[in-house]
């Protein structure tokens, strides 16, 4: 495990009432050298193993995707977070992090190679006896085996608990008899273990079981003809008194739900960072077709319409890229601190991403809606070509769509993050109240017109960046009371409050890691990067206030309703920026370089 500075610990959700210094973030820049080597060999499997056969993919030929699987296996790529005892490399969380970003690039493959090393692998590496680690754990690592995590059926997608798949105990007491449904199964079509959520008799909660692919009972359909993805095997699976022995229950009886749970927390930050470079990758592409592609007699590269385009994608790329890898080191070093206070590697591993399970659903949200961002607009700047199967951008725009849909939808990932924040709140962990009172007394009161002091190195931005987590207090603390208990039905008011944390999250892990940058780099040596982030900035605040306007009109009238527009507009005040020079400034240097404008690993 790679050693960690010590730094300020926050705890999960805290982002919002405490400030937080540059020193106590980590960023990409500050990778090891290990880290940054496994990062170029991730990219060069794929352009070597993966890339040049994107049609043979596709196509689904037979055995083409576990023979990826086997290669990937054979380089530890399926074995990154898996302990050596298991035979894995036993690196951070934060490292696997990196290597889900990296395979972001390798479109129907990044599919099958999360949903093994997540979803299917770390339910036995977090809640598994011994046995079943020793047993089972060094075969997926190596790519011996490969996994498949089955939950979701036909009634049962987002409210996972309602599933109707049963299991019941032989009368000899040996087996549990398992019989059901699940759909939607990720890497199904090869899988030789099986991660299987089901309820014993009338147990009002799931357990979670571990089975084999060649034990009697298990049949599959077809596989599905999917908009994208295409080449990552996706079925339905039936089981059919599928026995299933006793000691390959997953922890304890009805703790199958928790197992999900915190499984799926994994899952969703890993995916928002296994965006990024399928988002750098779109950016490239795009920079390099304006600067072949000729209209009026120049290359469209030199039409504002085209750099506002590729500075906007460099731009929010940069941003979840600084968020991202803010999130996991966070989780990294609360994992290495629990386990130097004596608990267990896998039990420090779930309580390190269940306490920043908020962040987790941010950087999900967050990380496939900007990779929906960039393949859109990729496909608008190749114009008709990008409209074409023959031009990248088609099966780019496709592949990205299903980020916002699994790991749980953003919809149910902003109502997720509103109440995790809400119910830590309740139970003590963080103080929202006092700030939010704080804030509700600074709105009604006489306002300063005291200067804060401007000359540290982006106190402007930090200062703005506190007034924006005043106007999410004040709009979240006037929810809550009038809502109260029933603010969990208020589904649009939730989403608003979410889009919020976000962009303050996001915003704020742009403007620490630019001024790391800074620091490093120096003021002209960071100019890109300072750019990038203004821009950033400038369009947070906008979404900030829109999404805060929205909220209070659901559920504040009359002179309550001004006051509280009034404290929006106050509270996200920024002053005019001229975005087009910045966004002309950041494209010029992708123009120039004919790729995304800055490289971390090669």
């Amino acid at each position: 495990m790679e050693a960690v500075a010590e730094k300020k610990a926050l705890k999960g959700g805290e982002f919002l009432i405490e400030e937080t210094s540059a020193e106590d973030v980590f960023i990409p820049e500050e990778f090891s050298e290990e880290q940054k080597m496994m990062a170029a060999a991730t990219q060069d499997f794929i352009d070597m193993e993966i890339n040049p056969i994107t049609e043979r993919i596709e196509s689904m030929e037979e055995g083409v995707m576990s023979g990826l699987m086997d290669k990937a296996g054979e380089l530890g790529l399926l074995g990154v977070n898996v302990p050596e005892e298991y035979g894995g490399l036993g690196m951070s969380f934060n490292t696997g992090m990196l290597i889900a970003d990296i395979m972001a690039a390798a479109g129907s493959f990044s599919t099958a190679y999360g949903a093994h090393t997540g979803i299917g692998t770390l339910p036995i590496l977090y809640y598994g006896t011994e046995e079943q680690k020793s047993k089972y754990l060094p075969r997926l690592a190596s790519g011996e085996w490969k996994a498949c995590y089955c939950l979701t059926e036909p009634d049962a997608g987002s409210d996972a608990n309602s599933g109707k798949t049963k299991a019941k105990l032989s009368d000899d007491g040996k087996h549990y008899v398992i019989n059901g449904q699940k759909m939607w199964i990720s890497n199904a079509g090869f899988a030789d273990l099986l991660i299987i959520f089901a309820k014993i008799d009338d147990d009002k909660k799931l357990s979670a079981f571990i089975a084999e692919r060649t034990w009697d009972g298990i049949t599959m359909n077809d596989e599905e003809k999917k908009l994208g993805i295409k080449g990552s095997s996706t079925r339905q699976v039936f089981f059919n008194d599928l026995k299933v022995p006793v000691e390959n229950m997953l922890s304890e009886r009805e703790n199958g739900f928790k197992i999900a749970v915190n499984v799926l927390n994994v899952g969703r930050i890993k995916l928002g960072a296994g965006c990024i470079n399928g988002c750098k990758d779109v950016a490239s592409k795009s920079t390099q077709y304006a600067n072949e592609r000729k209209q009026f007699g120049v290359s469209i590269s030199s039409f504002g319409a085209i750099k506002q385009k590729l500075a906007n994608m460099a731009t929010k790329t940069y941003a979840t890229e600084s968020a991202s890898y803010r999130a996991g080191q966070d989780i990294e070093d609360l994992i290495a601190k629990l386990q130097d206070e004596g608990l267990s590697p896998s039990d420090a591993k779930l309580k390190g991403v269940e306490q920043f399970a908020i962040e987790c659903a941010m950087i999900k949200i967050h990380g496939s809606e900007v990779l929906d961002f960039c393949v859109d607009e990729g496909v608008q700047v190749y114009g008709g070509m990008g409209f074409s199967e023959e031009a990248p951008m088609a099966r780019a725009y496709r592949d990205a769509r299903i980020t916002r849909i699994y790991e749980g939808t953003n919809e149910i990932n902003r109502m997720l993050l509103v109440g995790m924040m809400f119910k830590k709140a309740m139970k003590g962990e963080i103080d929202l109240l006092g700030p939010a009172m704080a804030v509700g007394q600074e709105l009604t009161g006489v306002p300063s017109f005291e200067s804060p002091d401007l000359s540290a190195p982006l106190a402007k931005e930090k200062t703005l960046i506190k007034n924006l987590k005043k106007a999410v207090l004040m709009a979240a603390g006037k929810a809550a009371e009038k809502f109260g208990p029933k603010l969990d039905h208020e589904q649009e008011v939730l989403m608003n409050l979410a889009d919020m944390l976000t962009e303050v999250y996001v915003a704020e892990s742009t403007i620490l890691r630019t001024e790391k940058l800074m620091a490093s780099y120096g003021s002209e040596g960071s100019e890109l990067y300072q750019n990038m982030m203004r821009l950033y900035l400038y369009e947070a605040v906008t979404k900030i206030k829109n999404a805060g306007d929205e909220a209070v009109a659901c559920f504040a009238e009359g002179d309550e309703l001004r006051v509280l527009l009034m404290g929006m507009k106050r509270f996200t005040k920024m002053d005019p920026i001229n975005t087009k020079v910045l966004r002309h400034s950041i494209a010029d240097v992708m123009i120039e370089e004919n790729k995304f404008p800055y490289s971390l690993y090669k």
